[in-house]
């Protein structure tokens, strides 16, 4: 389905300019849509924080009714959030969010831009927000982002004048917008951007208002309005058969690891914008006032009048019939002086020019990936499907010296093959992400090219420019190389078309934890980039630590096979904690990445290129138990980090769940989010209590507020609470506050040094009512507020133990954090004094 909304609303150009995606096609009233696009000639610009704080309904009006171009500044890739289909966290977690932007902005028309702003977790003041971004570089990106789409309008998602009172990142980017809407226009800001683009005066900027902000809807309907505008957003679009709620209901629901697939809406909805800068219009439209026609261009005066005119008489039964009217249209649109709208439109004009003409233009690879120094053989498919006279007079493969000269006409609907061979340049970069090839911080990512900046992805490896002959106008046309295959399940696919190395290694288990000093087996894979390729691998370790072999041969025959070697690690004596990392060395060039492929159905298929390395820790952590039953949540890496310290973690499936099957288990553990998408735990619920009161250990961790079904009353067995309240800074002091309890005396004795190295945050979602029953471990708060005691409870419930916890362990243990490991141990060894043999669980 999701291909299908793909195919009927790619809306901001005729032909899409995200690479790897399945070609457009089409139809008449699509074209004439991308016509009337192509004459309007203004800009807005959304600007949020994070994927999802767009309004895609918002973005949808302004692209398919007003007919604007429209960009969306997402401030961050969404980073440190969450992920509800899969185990991509981080910079994984980024680049997954970012393809589901795109392909929002696939549906609903817009652009999608963003800053080097690294989204590293929650934020409750704006004062650390910028500080740990570095608000001067995200300040020029946003000035950057303004002077090169140069957007008439700005919208703003987040109020700028409420510090403090949401998600600081919210806030922040409202306030960045603001400085930016008139720095864009100073020359002595960034002055070094003047030499890629120039200044820009926005003509007003907005804020994006609504009733949430002002608590109720009875409160936003006393609100005075007068500096508002509205709009009915729900209008309906024939010539699409969709209405633009539908549209935005599609576009959202492209965030997939948040949660966001919704059902689509439709009829009349307002949406409100408020204005804090610039003047405000005498109508309901936010362009009221500024000439968005051709004649805001100077000499787009004859450009328009033919342009109008093949809106106006266009033939939706043959549309090749205004190819000639486009083609002039694309000449003189060439002699203009105003380089902005020159380059912006001459790739509209030429997108259309093909979809009129039904040129189908395609450059396509044998394999979905080459190496450096390769030869690579490429596919090419085109056809005229129009009577126009069309000749296929070049295809230049660009960043190599490979180009061929076809000079061939191009007959109506006679299709025309070409193969070529071409020698990758050992000059060409490597795929991947560019924000990722540099070592980043905690609040940015390192990007040295200025052109890059702001870009949403990295371009493709490599393009064919085609040289098309209109009766006598030669025209350049860009057209990625991509991967283009079928399955027998899935039909036919494009992928992107990469660059990687010869090969890349990888260490399944990204934490490796040492209980004690005895040697454990470390396995490395090897994955062939192309062909015969042999080397050597060695294992770089810490001090302290030891490694055999030195290295180890490998061989492997055929691209794409991985081979498998084994070395032997042995840590220290004491607590120690570092690095391994695999490195690969062929014909003394030396490899130390790993390949990531991200492969989900709504989004192409990403390929990342990270440094090969595991974390080893030695610690000295006891524990009570053997079996632990694990419910999966929205998606964690907690069962393998409970496998690194000796556990034998069983997956439990919900709907096996019967009375008396739990009580092999030393602990039952509910993954994160489980109540919140997990439907099928609320009918488990007393079975669970039952296994608690009957001697098990049953552990919670956090999950939202209220977002779980009604049919069950409490996610414990007394009543509990739960609230938004947080710990965000990672460095919060701990207090812990029951000394005497076992949680934190058996089998390990727990300090408040054991919370030193904790990544992103200390917790989430803490409990803020609790009965009598329970029992607060810990105290712990941010700067400035007071101390939350709600973060790790425990309550006996006949003879077993119930354990809430918002800490953020499923962070703290995949990045190897020994303090989480033990506190985790402890949680699961409460009243555990036996350990359950092989026979007791499986019989």
């Amino acid at each position: 389905m999701r291909n299908f909304w793909v195919s009927v609303l790619t809306l901001a150009t005729v032909v899409s300019n995200t690479y790897a995606q399945r070609p457009n096609k089409p139809s008449s009233t699509e074209i004439h849509h991308s016509l009337q696009k192509l004459n309007f000639l203004g800009t807005a610009l959304y600007i949020a924080a994070h994927p999802d704080d767009e309004n895609t309904r918002l973005i949808s009006y302004l692209s398919n009714h007003d007919k604007a171009r429209t960009a969306y500044l997402s401030i961050t890739r969404g980073d440190g959030g969450q992920n509800l289909i899969g185990s991509e966290l981080r910079e994984l977690l980024g680049v997954l969010r970012t393809q589901e932007l795109l392909a929002a902005r696939r549906i609903d028309g817009g652009e999608q831009w963003f800053t080097r702003a690294n989204d590293f977790g929650y934020s409750k003041h704006p004062n650390e927000t910028l500080k740990i971004w570095d608000k001067e570089k995200v300040l020029g990106d946003v000035v950057w982002a303004i002077r090169n789409l140069k957007p008439d309008v700005i919208i703003n998602r987040f109020d700028h004048r409420t510090p403090g009172s949401t998600h600081g990142h919210h806030t922040s980017s409202a306030m960045l917008s603001m400085e930016a809407f008139d720095m864009a226009n100073n020359q002595s800001a960034y002055p070094e951007q003047l030499q890629l683009t120039s200044t820009w005066q926005p003509k007003r900027v907005f804020f994006n208002t609504s009733w949430w902000f002002y608590g109720s809807q009875e409160n936003f309907e006393k609100a005075d309005k007068s500096n508002m505008l509205k709009m009915d957003i729900g209008v309906f679009y024939p010539e699409l058969g969709l209405s633009n709620n539908e549209i935005a209901s599609m576009a959202s629901s492209q965030h997939l690891c948040q949660g966001f697939g919704r059902v689509t809406t439709r009829g009349s909805q307002d949406e409100y914008v408020e204005l804090l800068k610039g003047d405000l219009p005498a109508s309901n439209n936010l362009f009221d006032g500024i000439n968005t026609t051709w004649s805001r261009v100077e000499g787009g005066k004859a450009i328009g009048d033919i342009l109008y005119k093949v809106e106006e008489d266009f033939d939706f039964t043959n549309p090749s019939t205004h190819v000639p009217e486009l083609v002039k249209a694309y000449q003189l649109l060439q002699n203009i002086e105003d380089a902005h709208w020159k380059a912006l439109k001459s790739e509209e004009l030429k997108s259309l020019i093909l979809a009129c003409s039904g040129l189908y233009l395609e450059i396509s690879a044998e394999s979905a990936s080459t190496t450096l120094g390769s030869t690579s053989k490429l596919n090419v498919e085109a056809l005229n499907r129009s009577t126009q006279n069309v000749t296929l007079k070049e295809i230049k493969l660009m960043g190599s010296e490979t180009n061929m000269l076809p000079k061939k006409v191009l007959s109506e609907n006679k299709k025309e093959n070409f193969s070529i061979e071409f020698p990758v340049p050992e000059t060409a970069i490597i795929s991947g992400p560019y924000w990722l090839k540099e070592q980043g911080s905690l609040g940015m990512y390192t990007v040295k090219s200025q052109k890059m900046i702001g870009k949403a992805e990295t371009p493709s490896a490599f393009n064919a420019q085609f040289t098309l002959d209109f009766d006598g106008v030669q025209i350049n046309f860009e057209k990625p190389v991509v991967y283009r295959h079928s399955k027998p399940d899935r039909g036919e696919l494009y992928e992107p078309f990469v660059v990687l190395p010869e090969a890349t290694s990888k260490i399944e288990e990204k934490v490796l934890i040492f209980s004690d000093s005895k040697t454990k087996d470390v396995l490395v894979s090897v994955k062939a980039g192309k062909d015969s390729v042999s080397g050597e691998i060695a294992l770089q370790h810490p001090l302290g630590w030891t490694v055999s072999p030195k290295s180890k041969s490998f061989s492997i025959t055929q691209k794409g096979q991985e081979q498998s070697v084994t070395f032997k690690v042995t840590p220290p004596d004491t607590d120690s904690e570092g690095k391994i990392s695999p490195i690969i060395t062929i014909a003394n060039k030396s490899y130390d990445k790993e390949l990531v492929e991200i492969g989900y159905q709504h989004i192409p298929k990403q390929s990342i290129l990270l440094p090969s390395e595991a974390k080893v820790v030695r610690m000295n952590i006891q524990k009570s138990g053997e079996h632990i039953g694990y419910i999966v949540g929205a998606g964690d890496k907690v069962p393998e980090s409970l496998k690194q310290i000796g556990y034998q973690v069983h997956i439990i499936d919900p709907n096996d769940i019967q009375k008396g099957s739990l009580d092999k288990y030393d602990a039952v553990v509910v993954g994160i989010r489980a109540y919140n998408v997990v439907e099928d735990l609320k009918f488990k619920q007393p079975i669970l209590f039952d296994y608690v009161e009957r001697g098990g250990n049953m552990i919670v961790q956090y999950n939202t507020a209220g977002r779980w079904s009604k049919q069950f009353e409490n996610i414990a067995p007394y009543n509990l609470t739960l609230s938004r309240d947080r710990v965000t800074d990672e460095t919060a002091a701990v207090n812990i506050i029951a000394n005497d309890h076992s949680l934190v005396n058996f089998p390990n004795t727990i300090k408040e040094s054991d919370f030193n190295g904790w990544v992103q945050e200390r917790g989430l979602y803490f409990p803020k009512e609790w009965s009598s029953e329970f029992t607060p471990i810990l105290s712990m708060g941010d700067e400035g507020e007071d101390p939350k005691d709600g973060s790790l409870l425990v309550a006996p419930h006949g003879e077993g133990h119930y354990i809430y916890t918002g800490l953020s362990f499923f962070r703290e243990l995949p990045a190897g954090v020994s303090g989480a490991y033990k506190l985790f141990a402890n949680m699961l060894s409460v009243g555990k004094s036996e350990v359950k043999t092989e026979s007791d669980v499986k019989g």
